[in-house]
């Protein structure tokens, strides 16, 4: 029975094996981490991208621990509190510090000003010319010259702010963006 029990929750595993979870565990979480914000915010949509790396990486480690015999319960138990540890401290990291929330959540991009559009930064978005019409008609939106600025948001969204049928700005608020975004150039 006491041998049952310990290859139900250790496998063949000591207990020192704790340390390589924790270890494998950084690795492919912080890995994983920078491959998200390079692949960018437009790909998971509403979670941002630390949310969708917590449900990736719980996800994983849950169902390994579910589905195959040979992982013992307390490593993969282990490995799911440092992913929601590692997830708790990059939420404290992001709300303490905007340089720090702009690394792992990314910022909004004007990809829009005064209806012309930021071609090299829809780019670098990875975001078509075609897939930025069809969120503007999400939008309302008709016609370019409508559109004082669209915002691709860090979460992948789009925000549109119009111009008033006069041509007027209205009750525009500038976004929380850097000024040498804000004016139209050829550079990003």
């Amino acid at each position: 029975m006491l041998e049952d029990l310990h290859r139900i929750f250790l496998g063949d595993q000591q207990l020192g094996f704790a340390w390589e979870v924790f270890f494998r565990t950084v690795i492919i979480y912080f890995y994983t981490l920078a491959l998200m914000r390079w692949l960018g915010g437009r790909t998971v949509a509403q979670l941002s991208i630390v949310e969708f790396l917590l449900v990736i990486a719980i996800g994983s480690a849950v169902g390994d621990s579910l589905f195959y015999p040979d992982v013992p319960l307390l490593p993969a138990m282990f490995a799911i509190f440092l992913v929601a540890a590692f997830n708790k401290l990059v939420d404290e990291a992001i709300l303490s510090s905007d340089r720090l929330s702009r690394i792992f959540e990314g910022r909004p991009r004007i990809v829009v000003t005064e209806g012309r559009v930021h071609h090299d930064r829809l780019r670098r978005q990875g975001i078509g010319i075609g897939e930025l019409h069809a969120k503007l008609r999400e939008k309302g939106v008709a016609d370019l010259a409508d559109v004082k600025f669209a915002i691709l948001e860090a979460d992948g969204t789009l925000s549109v702010l119009k111009r008033d049928r006069d041509g007027a700005a209205g009750l525009y608020q500038p976004p929380a963006i850097p000024q040498h975004e804000m004016a139209w150039s050829g550079k990003a």
